[in-house]
């Protein structure tokens, strides 16, 4: 692939913003519109919103790390730039749509890369019953939350709780509870892509849950679907040897 038009995005980290003034001065800065990639650089957090910026414009996305862990991210580099992106491997990834209702009646959509959560807001557990696909499969879980991973984000938040690391192009989703109560042994369960999950809130006035698509939260929700958005993906560039299907399976080897 051959990039004309680039485009940096940083965070607001001083060693985000230098790198960028330094790569845009040797290879310019396109408008983000009209450019050919976009190079993000910063952590994990600043590439789930370029993700979610880019999010079906078609253009594609390559990351290169000035954060912290930067799994999301290629390593960082500067003269070399033009000859990375010309030898990245593309990998197309979908968001999860999450549909909530509030206590007060209102409606709130958002899409998520890594996952799509639902957490209690006070001292009291939350009590959550679990339908997929229209049919009952759980029908009290009590925990502090549950969540909802894409194999993108099967390696972040979900395996933090003990859930499943999913293969990158894998046709699945991991549904993880985080400290359940009741049923204790029930671990969560790995469910097709197109599955369509709801989450039902009970107690919900004495028990109050939060949601979470990435990085929207939506307060004192009483009902929340989870599903595929088949309508919306986003194309992310990967240096050869180090793609993002390769760092999820390394991560099932690394301790």
């Amino acid at each position: 692939m051959t990039f004309k038009k680039i485009a940096f995005l940083a965070s607001d980290t001083p060693v985000a913003r230098e790198a960028a003034a330094r790569l845009a001065k040797a290879f310019g800065d396109a408008p983000v519109d009209s450019a050919d990639v976009v190079v993000a650089l910063g952590g994990d957090g600043h590439m789930l919103q370029t993700m979610h910026r880019m999010v079906s414009t078609g253009i594609p996305i390559y990351g290169m790390n000035r954060g912290t862990v930067g799994f999301l991210m290629n390593d960082f580099t500067e003269s070399d730039l033009l000859e990375k992106l010309e030898a990245a491997e593309l990998t197309t990834v979908r968001p999860l749509r999450m549909d909530a209702a509030t206590a007060d009646g209102k409606s709130h959509s958002a899409i998520a890369f890594n996952e799509v959560s639902v957490l209690r807001q006070r001292h009291q557990a939350a009590k959550i019953a679990i339908s997929i696909d229209g049919k009952p499969r759980l029908e009290e879980l009590i925990c502090d939350g549950l969540l909802v991973a894409t194999p993108v984000g099967s390696t972040a938040y979900n395996l933090s709780a003990h859930g499943p690391i999913l293969p990158v192009g894998s046709p699945l989703l991991a549904l993880t509870p985080i400290s359940a109560f009741r049923p204790r042994r029930w671990r969560g369960a790995i469910v097709p892509h197109n599955a369509r999950i709801v989450l039902s809130i009970m107690e919900a006035e004495k028990r109050p849950v939060a949601a979470v698509a990435d990085q929207l939260e939506v307060r004192n929700v009483i009902f929340v679907e989870v599903a595929e958005d088949t309508t919306q993906s986003v194309k992310m560039l990967f240096d050869p040897g180090h793609s993002l299907a390769e760092r999820v399976l390394n991560e099932q080897f690394t301790f």
